[in-house]
């Protein structure tokens, strides 16, 4: 092979040379101390006691109290310039909330006015709790869908709209304990299964499904399809072509365009956020007004009726823990708390991103958490953190969670003196401001996105977004779930692993198939594993780098160069290891040796070396075997080549002589 120096290879050294510079075996810890360690890592990530260290005890409690409201944080420095901004922005989402309260409450099964009790405890509990300063709390249309779905399928809110009623508190009851559990126990990872890709296809086909469901307001049916995938729906809809409301289709479709209109100006010219933020409100008063001046309600054209006038009645008696279907109210509250979960935390981080602060995503969960506690007591259904009226919020120029404080009062003034006005407003309207509200769900360009940068997210949006289409919502939610956790077992069971060759005029080694200028070095197999090696992909990687070493021994009595003498492994990527995987490396070590090859590590992390030297492998390979880095191991292995070299011309020569 020659000498390593002409070659253009690292210095060589002897392995003696290397040993004051070895891998070092670290020193070994009280079981104890490691398990709380890894209990640190994995459910304190952020070490939120930090703040608490050194502090005389009375700043501690202070800093307590600030922790689970952080309002007693911000709220001394609050000034007169926030006020102002907070006043514009909780004016103009109110006037969103309104509406929008009303819509998503009769999505859901339930009384109108749920919608505006929803959107007035809820947001004063979360400005008190909650760490984000653009969040704009209040009900969604997904979680509405959901609650109207699953509930549904046990109790019709049409035969028994009072435990109808009772379930939905008590699913929002059960929803609020699970994500303050969720994030007292700092489980908040747990959310991160619901992948991005699976976000966007659930949120679409859910916005599909919703739209098509209100086409019996838009269309007036009296009756209409409980299930929820587009061909039933479709079947409901072409079925009853005899009772279709042509009074109603005008004036739903009027009042979306202008929905949508207003949107399309306010994207274009975004100074003016407020045109589409008050259209909701103004296609209520419009349609309330033509209702009330033309008598439309005798003429097919079906309206809300007489709304409560007063705040919210407690509810706290009417959770229904002895009714038979509380594992139906479970489930529920399960699934959309999760889902809402997701959607809140996923809305306050983009918002924090733009501001540049942070949000705890665990005192998030908290204060979602005790904000439908609170609601589920108080006569409200599960709310989170809309993107469409956090989106207000965010341009409407919000300074602080105040403006969720100035909705809520508003909201209370709507309940205590205006809800007689709304008793004029059509179903109609509140369709039409559904579906153009859900129309901005349905992120096509997101999917594109996907479709461009990674197929297998695409594929899990897409098994989303039909699996909701054509299935059901929680048929769609399951399925997105499962193909991304298989997403995650192919990436642990099947990990990548690339052959390394050296860059020209650097000491840096590369994966040949990113760099084609990297070339192999001559008599060595350099291999690099991409991930920690488990008994789920151990069995794999013994069958990889056995081809891998079959390959390249192909590809050099093909070409006619030396033999290969040497595999090493690159374990820098390799953050941990069990025994299944030391099992591997025992079996790659004796199939090497059947060979006639030498098996070499090169940077291996602490755990790794931890667990190797307890198993006795580091002893049976030789601790000179272990690098520190890949450049290290081929000069080791370049030495011995050379090395190896000189010893047979030597013997030869001898050989030589003696025979003369």
């Amino acid at each position: 092979m020659g000498n390593a120096d002409n070659d253009g290879y690292p210095p060589m050294e002897s392995v003696a040379d290397r040993r004051n510079h070895g891998v070092a075996i670290p020193p070994p810890q009280p079981f104890f101390k490691s398990l709380r360690n890894s209990l640190k890592e994995t459910f304190f990530p952020d070490d939120p006691l930090r703040q608490f260290k050194g502090q005389p005890r009375l700043r501690r409690l202070v800093l307590g109290l600030q922790y689970v409201l952080p309002i007693l944080e911000w709220g001394p420095r609050y000034t007169l310039e926030f006020l102002r901004a907070d006043l514009v922005a909780g004016i103009t989402i109110a006037s969103l909330a309104i509406p929008q309260g009303i819509s998503y409450a009769k999505l859901a099964n339930l009384p109108p006015i749920l919608g505006l009790y929803s959107s007035f405890v809820p947001p004063l509990v979360y400005a008190m709790m909650g760490s984000s300063r653009d969040l704009a709390v209040g009900t969604v249309a997904v979680a509405s869908l959901l609650t109207a779905s699953m509930l549904g399928k046990e109790v019709k809110a049409s035969e028994n709209p009072t435990l109808y009623l009772h379930l939905a508190f008590t699913a929002t009851f059960v929803a609020g304990v699970l994500q303050a559990c969720l994030g007292l126990l700092r489980l908040g990872f747990l959310v991160d299964f619901l992948s991005h890709a699976t976000i966007v296809g659930f949120m679409a086909g859910a916005a599909t499904v919703v739209c098509l469901q209100q086409l019996k307001g838009i269309l007036g049916l009296a009756r209409f399809t409980h299930e929820t995938d587009v061909i039933s729906v479709l079947r409901s809809v072409f079925s009853q072509t005899h009772e279709w409301r042509w009074e109603s289709g005008v004036l739903g479709c009027c009042f979306l365009f202008f929905l949508l209109l207003t949107r399309y100006l306010s994207k274009r010219r975004p100074k003016f956020f407020w045109i589409s933020a008050m259209a909701p409100l103004t296609t209520v008063i419009l349609g309330s007004l033509l209702v009330y001046l033309t008598h439309a309600e005798k003429h097919g054209v079906p309206v809300i009726g007489p709304l409560k006038k007063g705040l919210n009645p407690p509810s706290g008696t009417d959770l229904a823990f002895g009714s038979p279907y509380l594992t139906t109210a479970i489930k529920t509250g399960i699934v959309t708390g999760v889902i809402a979960l997701a959607e809140g935390i996923a809305v306050g981080r983009s918002f924090a991103m733009f501001k540049n602060y942070h949000i705890d995503g665990n005192k998030e969960m908290i204060a979602f958490g005790m904000m439908n506690i609170a609601g589920s007591c108080t006569s409200c259904y599960l709310t989170t953190g809309p993107f469409s009226r956090s989106a207000v919020n965010f341009n409407a120029g919000c300074k602080t969670a105040v403006s969720n404080i100035v909705m809520a009062i508003a909201v209370m003034f709507t309940l205590m003196f205006l809800t007689p006005l709304f008793h004029y407003t059509p179903l109609v309207v509140l369709s039409s401001i559904i579906i153009a509200a859900m129309l901005g769900l349905i992120d096509y360009e997101a999917a594109i996105h996907l479709w461009a940068v990674d197929k297998f997210d695409f594929v899990v949006c897409i098994t989303a977004y039909v699996g909701v289409v054509f299935g059901s919502v929680e048929i769609g939610l399951v399925l997105a779930v499962a193909v991304s956790l298989l997403r995650v077992l192919l990436f642990v069971a099947r990990p990548k692993t690339f052959v390394l060759g050296r860059i020209p005029n650097c000491n840096a080694y590369r994966n040949i198939e990113q760099y084609p200028i990297a070339k192999n070095v001559p008599g060595i197999l350099i291999l690099e594993i991409d991930a920690p090696i488990y008994f789920a992909n151990a069995g794999y990687l013994r069958e990889r780098i056995s081809r891998w070493i079959d390959e390249e021994e192909d590809r050099l009595k093909d070409s006619g160069e030396d033999n290969l003498q040497y595999v090493i492994l690159d374990m820098g990527a390799v953050g941990g290891i069990d025994t299944s995987g030391i099992s591997m490396l025992e079996e790659i070590k004796k199939a090497v040796e059947r060979r006639d090859l030498k098996l070499v590590l090169a940077n291996p992390g602490s755990d790794v070396m931890k667990k190797l030297s307890k198993s006795k492998f580091v002893e049976n390979l030789g601790q000179e075997w272990f690098f520190l880095t890949v450049e290290q191991a081929v000069g080791a292995c370049n030495f011995m080549l050379h090395k190896c070299k000189v010893d047979t011309k030597k013997d030869e020569s001898d050989e030589k002589w003696n025979n003369v």
